[in-house]
């Protein structure tokens, strides 16, 4: 593999100080934004300090930053090429001969590179800080919330049952998740594989400890029996208390590498796992979407300072990054409703934008 240039690390080092910049202000205006809305939700209606709405925003902002990295490094880029441009470096590179594609393409490796760091190392961070946020702000906003649902469902099974798990109200503490005024509904498969009804749990709480549910104050009642009440019950449990965390989880809560075993444990316990399956191929998508953002930045850009226009063509590359954001969500939209396929929708965008990125470049660059 060539190795790359004084000329090639100059580029690279300029684009990754405007990607930097962008990153500081995009930070920036986030924090403010989310801090503003929790404000309004939390601190008009529970019994909040500043401090503590300033730490949820602080779990919370990690994911939003994360879904934003992709446009860093389009309006980074876009600062950096521009500024190379107005001070007439880019001329006397294209005035040697040196083809634009040699300094695009380093920084579009580079691109792909910081993907993979965002996609192992920072999706993990901000899932775990982002399911954190969800779980406190579910605390303190017990009883507030309207748009929180009232009613907890979980399930779980294998080979032989089926169990779905009612519950109206959760607790976490030190990990051990905790269920209140739950009600189990007991399957078991046929030799045909079909679910069959076989017995009712009424349990005042129910905690999951490692392999087994932890029942209190229990009545059973099964068909065409009379119900026989317990102080204490335990029933085998295929979740531990992680698997039932990101459960009650959004699939933005569960880090990339947990991803495949809750597709996993979702489908067999007989939930459709498409959300979790877009999330991941979203992610895998992520490299590919950095780099083609770089691609696109520099093709915005590239064009002289004495032909005009400069301006106008680095606004229309800015206005085409809010096109792909909300291109982004449309099609993963479209997933979710069953429309389109979910690889399709995650690899869409990123493919439509290096394609586009690519196709300017040609068309410009002569080199």
């Amino acid at each position: 593999m060539m190795g790359i240039g004084r000329l090639e690390r100059y580029v690279i080092g300029y684009m990754l100080m405007g990607v930097i910049a962008a990153l500081a202000v995009i930070s920036a205006v986030v924090v403010l934004i989310q801090f503003v809305e929790l404000s309004s939700q939390v601190g008009t209606r529970a019994d909040v300090g500043a401090n503590s709405i300033f730490e949820l925003t602080l779990y919370r902002v990690p994911a939003l930053i994360q879904i934003l990295l992709p446009f860093c490094f389009l309006f980074g880029g876009i600062g950096a090429f521009v500024g190379l441009n107005r001070r007439s470096e880019l001329v006397a590179m294209r005035a040697a001969g040196i083809s634009a594609w040699r300094f695009i393409l380093p920084s579009a490796a580079v691109a792909f590179i910081l993907g993979l760091v965002a996609v192992g190392g920072l999706n993990p961070l901000a899932a775990s800080l982002n399911a954190k946020f969800e779980f406190e702000r579910a605390r303190i906003m017990e009883n507030y919330l309207g748009d929180q649902p009232k009613d907890i469902w979980l399930r779980q099974g294998d080979d032989t049952s089926q169990i779905v798990i009612h519950a109206k109200a959760r607790d976490t503490h030190q990990g051990i998740v905790t269920l209140h005024g739950v009600s189990l509904f007991i399957y078991e498969k046929n030799a045909r594989g079909t679910p069959e009804f076989r017995r009712r749990l009424e349990a005042g709480e129910a905690t999951l400890l490692p392999g087994f549910w932890r029942l209190k104050d229990v009545r059973e009642a099964t068909a065409g029996d009379s119900s026989i009440r317990s102080d204490s019950l335990t029933i085998r449990s295929t979740l531990d208390a992680e698997a039932a965390m990101e459960r009650l989880a959004s699939p933005e809560a569960i880090a990339f590498w947990r991803l495949p075993r809750a597709i996993q444990l979702t489908e067999q316990a007989g939930f459709s796992a498409s959300g979790y399956r877009l999330r991941f191929q979203q992610l895998l998508a992520t490299p590919l979407l950095f780099a083609a953002m770089s691609i696109l930045a520099a093709a915005f850009s590239l064009r002289l300072t004495r032909l005009g226009g400069l301006a106008g063509l680095a606004g229309a590359g800015v206005a085409l990054g809010f096109v792909m954001f909300f291109f982004n969500q449309f099609s993963g939209a479209l997933a979710k409703a069953d429309i389109i396929p979910l690889f399709a929708a995650a690899w869409a965008p990123a493919l439509v934008a290096l394609l586009a990125g690519v196709t300017l470049l040609c068309y410009t660059e002569d080199g």
